[in-house]
């Protein structure tokens, strides 16, 4: 049984969480459905499935002409319908809410960086070199929080990993389709934030340990992320800044995943040389990154700012299979998949035997 807003896996394609995108087209779009989840609209429908347009209005405190135009917008939106003044929830929006906690994630962060992208995308394009931008969002993720232990960078830190928890809970699914994690045994996940993905992980894998190396505060809150999981034996956390600590050894597989886009090059060529030198001989290195994004035929929608706004940190796959390459991995792959922008997955093997 899928529980809405749970992130449970539903029958069927598991890219299927891809359609919360179909209802945070425009701003407009958006700010009628964040007004509709704050007004306790959709959950008055989810409880009562069909409710009449006066009855509707009592419950959520609105009255008649600021209704009429907020089930007009959510109307055109799919997320509502009315039928003989009957409302109910489009059997469209009705699918996409069993992934509630990505749609509503999504929801806060276009909308907590909706000024950045006005006030800073004419600068982002014109002028890579300017050093790091001043928006909320960039402040934010200012990693060096999450070293000192005080209530305000707890509180930041934790903002920042509920996006990024968020969405790994559902990348974790195209990682998991275009790569065999049944062979591991014990993986170390570099920058792996909240344990997300080492969850997704051990609830596939029964035999899979998992440990997350990354920064002190990130790891406190990992531990309180998978407290409450029955996976939460197998998966252990180690406070430490890859930067300068060494990377301990006895893993025969390590992954980054979106971690080595935060760094410029130099960085990332040289944390991929620290996980390569402790990497069990026969292991497997693997890289899960968004790469450059790609613009079709249509405007990426209004919940895509926060990408948007990172778009010069995403690089080709090219680049990390030169540097693996370089580090004498062997059996380098690269697979990619589509989801609200282009990830791909690059994999490769340290020589040598695995220890017994």
């Amino acid at each position: 049984m899928n529980v809405p807003g749970t992130g449970a896996q539903p029958s069927g394609n598991p890219l299927e969480f891809l359609c919360v995108d179909d209802f945070l087209r425009t701003l407009v779009d958006a700010r009628a459905l964040k007004t509709a989840f704050e007004l306790a609209l959709i959950d008055h429908l989810v409880e009562h499935r069909s409710v009449g347009v006066d009855a509707l209005g009592r419950a959520i405190g609105v009255d008649r002409t600021g209704l009429s135009l907020l089930l007009d917008l959510l109307g055109a939106n799919h997320v509502v319908e009315e039928r003989n003044g009957k409302v109910r929830l489009h059997p469209r929006f009705a699918a996409a809410l069993r992934y509630r906690d990505l749609l509503e994630t999504k929801l806060d962060f276009a909308g907590f960086t909706l000024n950045d992208f006005a006030d800073l995308f004419t600068a982002l394009v014109r002028n890579p070199g300017s050093g790091p931008p001043k928006g909320r969002l960039f402040e934010l993720f200012d990693y060096r929080r999450a070293l000192d232990p005080t209530d305000e960078n707890y509180q930041r830190t934790r903002s920042w990993m509920r996006l990024t928890s968020t969405l790994t809970r559902y990348e974790a699914r195209a990682c998991m389709q275009l790569h065999d994690f049944s062979p591991y045994r014990r993986m170390l996940d570099l920058g792996g934030n909240s344990g997300e993905l080492i969850l997704q992980l051990c609830r596939r894998h029964s035999e899979l340990h998992g440990t997350v190396l990354d920064l002190p505060l990130v790891c406190e809150i990992g531990m309180e992320h998978v407290l409450a999981q029955p996976e939460h034996p197998r998966i252990t956390f180690l406070k430490a800044d890859i930067r300068d600590d060494v990377v301990p050894g006895g893993y025969d597989l390590m992954t980054f995943k979106s971690m080595l886009h935060d760094w410029p090059e130099e960085d990332a060529e040289r944390f991929l040389a620290k996980a390569a030198r402790s990497l069990d001989p026969g292991g497997t290195l693997l890289i899960f990154e968004r790469g450059p994004i790609r613009v079709g035929d249509s405007i990426p929608p209004f919940s895509m700012l926060p990408i948007l706004l990172f778009f010069r940190s995403y690089r080709a796959p090219a680049f990390y299979i030169r540097k693996l390459e370089d580090l004498g991995f062997k059996d380098i792959e690269c697979r990619e998949v589509e989801l609200d922008t282009p990830f791909f997955l690059v994999s490769a093997r340290k020589p040598g035997a695995q220890p017994e």
